[in-house]
C-alpha cells in the first residue's frame, strides 16, 4: 500500500510530537503520552545512529495503535534506506536538499524538507513540496511565518525549534499549520495547555 500524503497525515494534527535523544522504552512512553493526548504525529530523530533502535520501537507501537511515526534529522541518503527498512510514514530534514526529497518520494516516503529563507520555500514549493518546516522556529519568530504565507500562500508550514505549550499557540496564530514540541510532553502543566490548544484548532 503506498503512503499517504503528508497533507493527509496532517489533517487533523496542529501539533507533532519530537521524541529527541531518548532509548526506546522511554521513548514509546513519551510517544503513548503524546498520542493519549491527541497528537497524532509523531517524529523520532535518528541524528545519530544510536536512536534507530527508538525509532524502531516507536514506529512498531504506532502500527499497533494505528499511529503515524516519522524520523526526523534526516540529511543523507543512507538514512532512508534505513527508515524505509523500518517503514515509517515520513521524514523530516533540518534543511532543503531536493536530491534527499527526489529519493523519498522514489520511496514512497512523504518528505517534509526544513527552511529559514523565503528563497528556500520558493525553492521548496517549485519542486512540489508544499509542507515545509520552518526552523528554527524561535529564531525566526513569529513574524517570519505570517510574512512567509504573504507571497507563497500555498505554502503549508510547520514550526519547529524552540516551541512548547506556552508560545505554541502563538505560532499557529502566525500561520503556522503545525507546530512541534518536545519538552512539553514532560511537564503535566504543558500537556494541559497542549490538549486545549488541540480541542481548539480542531474544533475551528
Amino acid at each position: 500500500m503506498p503512503h499517504p500524503s503528508f497533507s493527509e497525515l496532517a489533517a487533523t494534527s496542529p501539533v507533532m510530537a519530537i521524541l529527541r535523544n531518548f532509548p526506546p522504552a522511554d521513548a514509546v512512553v513519551r510517544a503513548e503520552r503524546a498520542w493519549d493526548l491527541g497528537i497524532d504525529l509523531v517524529e523520532v530523530p535518528i541524528h545519530r545512529p544510536e536512536f534507530v533502535p527508538a525509532l524502531e520501537a516507536v514506529a512498531a507501537a504506532g502500527r499497533e495503535r494505528g499511529k503515524v511515526v516519522g524520523a526526523g534529522t534526516i540529511v543523507e541518503p543512507a538514512q532512508l534506506d534505513v527508515i524505509s527498512g523500518i517503514g515509517v510514514d515520513f521524514a523530516v530534514a533540518p534543511g532543503l536538499d531536493l536530491r534527499l526529497a527526489a529519493s523519498s518520494a522514489e520511496r514512497g516516503i512523504p518528505f517534509l524538507p526544513g527552511a529559514a529563507t523565503p528563497s528556500e520555500v520558493q525553492r521548496a514549493l517549485a519542486a512540489g513540496l508544499t509542507w515545509i518546516k520552518g526552523f528554527p522556529a524561535t529564531s525566526l519568530g513569529t513574524a517570519w511565518f505570517t510574512a512567509v504565507r504573504g507571497p507563497f500562500p500555498d505554502a503549508r508550514l510547520v514550526a519547529t525549534g524552540g516551541l512548547d505549550a506556552g508560545n505554541a499557540a502563538a505560532y499557529l496564530d502566525a500561520g503556522a499549520r503545525i507546530v512541534a514540541v518536545g519538552s512539553a510532553l514532560e511537564d503535566p502543566g504543558q500537556l494541559d495547555l497542549l490538549s486545549e490548544i488541540i480541542r481548539e484548532r480542531r474544533a475551528d
